[in-house]
């Protein structure tokens, strides 16, 4: 399966995975109850002690901890060793409110390099190969854990951040990129821009890694067509280290978590209380392996479900169905829950490209929901009936698919604003 394949931990029993977190989580459970007092005050509140916790079917006892919580403790509210022991720092943006910074030893940023490195080798990297990072690199984690996790299988690692897609380009023609890691909405850019500039046969590319956004099946089949690929999920997030707590293999499907350094948990989103596997609710992952930073019962906020039965591919640790949406940003229009995802499978299944905005407002009380939609250049030169038939046989889908009406409005081609980072799909006027 390649040289970085854990074959000792990714093929390991359901018994000694279970042993794992059970003696993790106790460990965990007693270490920041003793260092931090946050989480004491926490746990005494809700009545439990660390003795209490003796196993993984402890976990509902324990407290579940927010993205709220994480800003309440800022900086080092939440900090299980000191600060002396910490050899990194990652951040979010900060742009929904104050930044949640996220702190690593030298143990803590090996294991979420072990994570990217099982990711990679599990899209079929090996030594041999070529790894185009264009996650952004600074603060972000998409691109110092990718990075990292390109070395450790020993590819010839190629960090050139996000943005200036000519010199993308350069790169991928010159040096014979052969696996792309970015997001989905950026690899459709350069998917686009690749077919325009006519340099299919140039490209060597053989497997994309995408994360940091939601996509759908659609678009990763668009997104394989164009650029004659195999696709990979990968999900992580700052809070639990960054990418790589789950990885796509060449099954693509689910996404196999690191089960030797996180627990999952999928809990109803409205009651908080656990659901069995295989059933649809919010992910909630306890990092009890990390030393600095490690969080339980954090609340994801991100919707899916899981399974634990094995995989083709050998790997026995659980997997993630991709994501269906978040709890924290679903669109709640006259009622009804809409997802950006459910929105782009339509569009995309009625030939459309994947570059769309969806504009909520608020008229008379009233809410609208507007999809705006870029048309091919051979579109635009269609006429207006043409055009106006395919935009009803869009709002007729949506109204299919959602339960409601949405306008849809197909403008200009590259008239929406291409994204180098994480695509801004929403535009919600209520909130302003």
């Amino acid at each position: 399966m390649g040289k970085y394949f854990q074959e000792d931990i990714e093929t390991a029993s359901r018994e000694q995975i279970e042993q794992w977190q059970n003696e993790g989580l106790v460990n965990c459970v007693k270490r920041v109850y003793e260092n931090v007092p946050y989480y004491r005050a926490m746990m005494d509140e809700k009545g439990v002690k660390p003795e209490d916790i003796k196993s993984t079917a402890d976990l509902p006892k324990l407290p579940f901890i927010t993205k709220d919580d994480l800003r309440e403790a800022y900086p080092y509210g939440l900090l299980a060793i000191p600060l002396k022991d910490c050899v990194r720092i990652q951040s979010t943006s900060g742009t929904t409110g104050k930044r949640v910074v996220d702190f690593y030893t030298h143990k803590d940023i090996d294991m979420w390099e072990n994570g990217c490195a099982r990711a990679i080798v599990a899209a079929g990297g090996t030594e041999d190969d070529v790894c185009h990072v264009c996650y952004g690199y600074g603060l972000f984690t998409g691109g110092p854990g990718l990075n990292g996790g390109s070395h450790k299988v020993g590819c010839l690692t190629l960090p050139m951040s996000s943005g200036n897609t000519d010199r993308q380009l350069q790169f991928m023609t010159d040096l014979g990129s052969t696996i792309l890691c970015c997001t989905p909405s950026y690899a459709a850019y350069l998917a686009e821009s690749i077919v325009e500039r006519g340099l299919q046969d140039q490209i060597k590319l053989k497997a994309g890694i995408f994360g940091a956004e939601a996509w759908s099946e659609e678009m990763r089949n668009d997104i394989q067509n164009k650029l004659g690929i195999k696709a990979y999920d990968i999900y992580g997030l700052t809070e639990m280290e960054g990418p790589g707590v789950s990885f796509e293999c060449q099954e693509q499907n689910g996404m196999h978590i690191c089960e030797d350094y996180f627990i999952p948990e999928i809990v109803d989103p409205e009651t908080l209380e656990p659901v069995p596997d295989g059933q649809v609710g919010e992910l909630v992952f306890t990092s009890f392996a990390r030393e600095a930073f490690p969080l339980i019962r954090y609340r994801t906020k991100d919707i899916t479900y899981i399974t634990r039965e094995k995989c083709k591919c050998g790997r026995t640790h659980a997997r993630i169905h991709r994501l269906m949406g978040r709890s924290d940003d679903m669109l709640i229009i006259k009622g009804v829950n809409v997802y950006p995802s459910q929105v782009e499978e339509v569009l995309i299944k009625k030939g459309m490209p994947s570059n769309y905005q969806l504009v909520v407002d608020r008229i008379n009380n009233s809410d609208t929901l507007e999809v705006k939609v870029e048309m091919t250049p051979e579109m635009f030169s269609d006429t207006v009936s043409v055009i106006e038939k395919k935009e009803k046989e869009i709002v007729a889908a949506l109204k299919s698919m959602l339960g409601i009406y949405a306008k849809v409005t197909l403008v200009q081609p590259k008239s929406i604003a291409r994204s180098e980072g994480k695509a801004v799909r929403v535009i919600d006027n209520r909130k302003i």
